[in-house]
């Protein structure tokens, strides 16, 4: 299928973004495009019928990517494949879910920022920052807004930005000292969504686990988050770096998060599939970031 017909504009200012988006809206309805990876299709298939494309490639302001007070910040128009060049060592778990996402043309194109606009509940770029805790600006023509990743994310394909607003920027916290992080996913064929996927976020002190966060996706209408600070440390405790004990503990914890994929069976995959899924995926990323976090604290 073809797109319904829209007008089509490439500001230079990002005043001017907001102010199309509000002349847009009031005449029926905007969006904001950069990449065009995940919108695209949408308009291919008549699922949006948008009045007016705003282009937002051309604002010098979305373009930037660098260092800002322990955190990397990333611009709208900063397309995937230049983080995962100058900035996948600086956001390891970041760094590790990009080669995941479609293929090297597609991340040519497609952006960071709009991934995570975009909110599908399948994407990896949305769990990674909902594991990082990393924090969206959000920009309208009410000023600026910081929006952390927990609070970013409403549903399926749905977050917190108004009609005339959009993201600016994603601000990924730099690693901290003893800090350690996993990944994994499981797909039709690569560069597929993911049935379901985990990334995992681990912090170690003095040999102890102070901080485990795991994050699932795939399996519900957003990225679903939850702590294993506590079996994991005690895990630790009790058996060390040993691999496989860690793995047996832990496929017992993350049975109980298992429990909470919602995602209905499908013709790719059944409900139970995805719970076995989030299973071995999720145990997976936590012994790898807890690996990886005591590798770190010896550099």
């Amino acid at each position: 299928m073809k797109p319904a017909p829209f007008s089509y504009v490439r500001p230079t200012r990002l005043d001017d973004v907001v102010g199309e988006l509000e002349e847009a809206e009031s005449a029926g309805s905007g969006k904001v495009i950069a990449g065009g990876q995940s919108l695209l299709p949408v308009l291919a298939m008549r699922l949006g019928r948008p009045r007016t494309l705003v282009d937002i490639t051309r604002v010098p302001e979305l373009a930037g990517l660098r260092e800002e007070g322990g955190s990397i910040r990333i611009g709208a128009a900063v397309r995937q494949r230049q983080v995962e060049r100058e900035a996948a060592q600086r956001i390891p778990l970041v760094g590790h879910a990009l080669p995941w996402i479609g293929h090297r043309e597609i991340r040519s194109r497609g952006t960071v920022c709009g991934s995570l606009a975009h909110a599908d509940p399948s994407a990896e770029l949305p769990a990674v920052a909902l594991c990082l805790g990393a924090v969206l600006t959000v920009t309208g023509s009410r000023g600026s807004r910081e929006v952390p990743a927990a609070d970013f994310f409403t549903g399926a394909m749905s977050t917190v930005l108004g009609g005339t607003e959009l993201v600016t920027a994603v601000r990924f916290p730099a690693p901290r000292a003893g800090e350690g992080f996993g990944f994994g996913e499981m797909a039709r064929r690569h560069g597929d969504f993911a049935l379901a996927g985990a990334a995992a976020r681990v912090r170690l002190d003095g040999g102890g686990v102070v901080e485990a966060q795991l994050v699932g996706f795939g399996v519900a209408d957003r990225a679903r988050s939850q702590d294993f600070t506590g079996p994991l440390a005690e895990a630790v405790s009790r058996h060390g770096q040993d691999e496989k004990a860690l793995t047996a503990v832990m496929t017992e914890a993350v049975s109980e998060m298992a429990e909470d994929v919602v995602t209905a069976g499908d013709a790719h995959a059944s409900q139970d599939y995805r719970r076995r899924l989030i299973r071995v995926l999720g145990t997976r990323a936590l012994v790898r970031a807890c690996a990886d976090s005591r590798r770190r604290a010896k550099r």
